[in-house]
């Protein structure tokens, strides 16, 4: 083999080394992962964690929000904290929507925010506020902890425009619900799972406090023995026929659910593994991430 030659491959597999480390830091820089912000902001999630839990202490229904913003966030689009942008001159609100009915305490992202922004500036996005503050509403309501991928950035703008397509209705049916969860890769198993969270918290949502006076909520509950509890309560309740909406009921007699319903009714452990699961995937939708979008300084307006 000739100097050129070698000199030819040499040259060839050093670019082919060059692009495989372009690629790897391409992937790592743009993806999602556990500790995101391990160097930039340690103290991150437990920021988070403190704010939460001091604002269930003092307003009890905000554990329940930050499980609905999620929710509302991430079947949008993107979970891009969109959910949050407040109207201007040229955005309209996503929380304007009819489908934001009783979504409430906005305001108190702000409070997590600056306790973030003072340890950290301009580092940990709204976005992920919304999915850890989520993650800690879950726990805040008894329910199961679990690790959380990070790294998402802010949309630009607002979908409001996207909201009523995207987001299912309550009094929508079994089969089209379970369509726009699968939109989102969640299978009827994990859709099943996420009903005593999404839709149980949507009566639930205007609950003053986490002992409510049951005369003035008893309409809009759909788990009465447990209310701000995430537990099976609420599938055991459904096989008494104790469901409110048309849509609890069909949950049971649907067979691409009903299975799933009888085994988290007797197994709790089995609830919240599906439940994680379906949260996890959810709270992982079509991220904005790397170079894209931004990291808001505050969360109701882009920068």
């Amino acid at each position: 083999m000739n100097k050129r030659m070698v000199l030819g491959s040499r040259a060839h597999s050093l670019f082919l080394l060059f692009s495989l480390f372009l690629c790897l830091f391409s992937f790592v820089k743009g993806e999602l992962r556990l500790n995101f912000y391990s160097e930039s902001c340690p103290q991150a999630e437990d920021i988070v964690k403190e704010e939460v839990e001091k604002l269930y202490h003092k307003h009890g229904n905000t554990a329940v929000s930050w499980v609905r913003n999620l929710f509302h966030d991430c079947m949008v689009k993107s979970c891009d904290a969109s959910l949050l942008l407040e109207d201007t001159s040229s955005t309209i609100s996503e929380q304007n929507s009819p489908r934001s009915f009783g979504m409430r305490n906005f305001k108190y992202v702000k409070v997590i925010k600056d306790a973030l922004e003072k340890e950290c500036p301009n580092t940990v996005s709204c976005a992920d506020i919304v999915a850890l503050s989520a993650r800690e509403g879950v726990v805040m309501l008894k329910g199961p902890y679990f690790n959380m991928r990070t790294g998402r950035r802010d949309s630009k703008e607002s979908y409001s425009q996207d909201v009523i397509n995207s987001i299912p209705n309550h009094n929508d049916s079994l089969s089209f619900i379970l369509s726009r969860f699968q939109s989102i890769g969640i299978n009827a198993e994990g859709t099943t799972a996420l009903f005593r969270s999404i839709y149980a918290e949507y009566l639930k949502g205007r609950c003053p406090s986490p002992e409510p006076d049951p005369k003035a909520v008893a309409y809009a509950r759909n788990d009465r023995d447990t209310p701000m509890i995430i537990d099976n309560m609420y599938y055991k309740n459904l096989l008494k026929h104790k469901g409110l909406m048309l849509v609890d009921q069909q949950l049971v007699t649907d067979p691409s659910t009903s299975q799933f319903v009888e085994k988290m009714a007797v197994d709790n452990d089995y609830f919240y593994e599906k439940f994680t699961e379906a949260l996890l995937l959810m709270s992982e939708n079509n991220p904005v991430t790397g170079d894209e979008g931004e990291i808001r300084k505050d969360c109701r307006f882009v920068n």
